[in-house]
């Protein structure tokens, strides 16, 4: 089944990377205006229809969402795989740098960890099949158009998935508040994906076992947690800080 994407930034990042964008609906008053009239522009070029709609129309082809003046409908997403991230990264002649999402559930913190982690130049996110978050048109709309840029891959089993890649030579790397490594004192260099649990539950006792790492981020307010989306953010650039040459703060633990 199709979906509607809404709002400037996801549709725009569509037509950039000729996603399979089938038709496009502008607010016809403001369609000769800024950025609407880009993507009316990048649409035409690829000879995809542009429909100039009432206000009201958009209301209801985006479910009453917030649309910024254009919707579009694409084609259902097309998830990758895990082979296909380890892939990527060899033909890049970069080590694996991989997102894992342990039944993450909010599709805000789904969508903006995805933008994080393209933004990083992850080669992939991991999501498991069932009970979890999955592509959606508000998915695309808060990662700002990034979920089209990313590979993501459904997988049966997190854990099954985190022992393939420790398989592979990766080194998994959980996030837990009570994990005995500050995130900053070791070493996130090598092969490598970094684990995030579920808003509230944080990692499932099967998935924490499969870690070969478990780190926290330090809290010294009287707030104790940060919301998924942050506290993976933190990890992802302090493990792209250290590749980029940062180094890390301290003595790191022996590698796999």
């Amino acid at each position: 089944m199709a979906h509607r994407i809404f709002g400037r930034h996801p549709v725009r990042e569509a037509l950039h990377s000729r996603a399979p964008v089938r038709r496009v609906w502008v607010l016809a008053s403001r369609a000769d205006r800024g950025s609407l009239e880009e993507i009316r522009r990048l649409a035409a070029r690829a000879g995809i229809p542009v429909h100039l709609v009432s206000r009201a129309e958009l209301d209801r082809l985006a479910g009453g969402q917030s649309h910024q003046g254009v919707v579009a409908e694409v084609a259902p997403y097309r998830y990758s795989t895990l082979d296909a991230m380890l892939a990527a990264a060899a033909e890049q002649g970069e080590q694996p740098f991989i997102l894992v999402l342990d039944h993450l559930t909010d599709v805000h913190n789904f969508g903006a960890l995805v933008r994080t982690a393209e933004a990083a130049g992850l080669h992939g996110v991991i999501i498991p099949a069932r009970r979890s978050v999955a592509v959606t048109p508000t998915v695309y709309k808060t990662s700002a158009g990034a979920v089209v840029h990313m590979r993501i891959a459904q997988v049966p089993n997190i854990a099954q998935a985190l022992r393939r890649l420790a398989a592979h030579g990766v080194w998994n790397v959980g996030l837990d508040p009570q994990a005995p490594h500050r995130y900053d004192q070791v070493d996130l260099r090598g092969p490598l994906s970094i684990v995030v649990g579920a808003e509230g539950k944080g990692l499932s006792r099967l998935v924490r076992r499969s870690c070969d790492l478990l780190v926290h981020l330090p809290m010294r307010g009287r707030v104790q947690s940060l919301n998924a989306s942050v506290a993976g953010a933190v990890l992802i650039y302090e493990a792209l800080r250290q590749r980029l040459g940062g180094g890390t703060a301290g003595k790191p633990p022996a590698g796999p």
